[in-house]
């Protein structure tokens, strides 16, 4: 029953992985693309620990952990650009 529901959750955030990929191709403006790359990058953040799940493999994490770090400083650094017009 766990490893349905795992797969489950596994399709529906792949599904919204493409929703974000969207945003990203089409987003009117910058701060929307900023927008579909943060959340892309949160939704990968699920698939991966989701993958560490199914898989018993705890490296998966250390991974998942130094995305959420990137991801970060990126959106951060994204951010100030276009709110500032300079990186730092």
């Amino acid at each position: 029953m766990t490893e349905i529901v795992i797969q489950g959750s596994l399709l529906i955030l792949v599904g919204l992985l493409v929703v974000c990929a969207w945003r990203v191709i089409v987003g009117p403006s910058p701060a929307d693309r900023l927008q579909g790359v943060d959340t892309s990058t949160s939704v990968l953040l699920g698939i991966i620990v989701l993958l560490s799940l199914i898989q018993g493999n705890s490296n998966l994490l250390d991974v998942a952990l130094a995305l959420a770090a990137f991801g970060f400083v990126g959106t951060v650094a994204i951010a100030r650009y276009l709110s500032e017009g300079r990186m730092f």
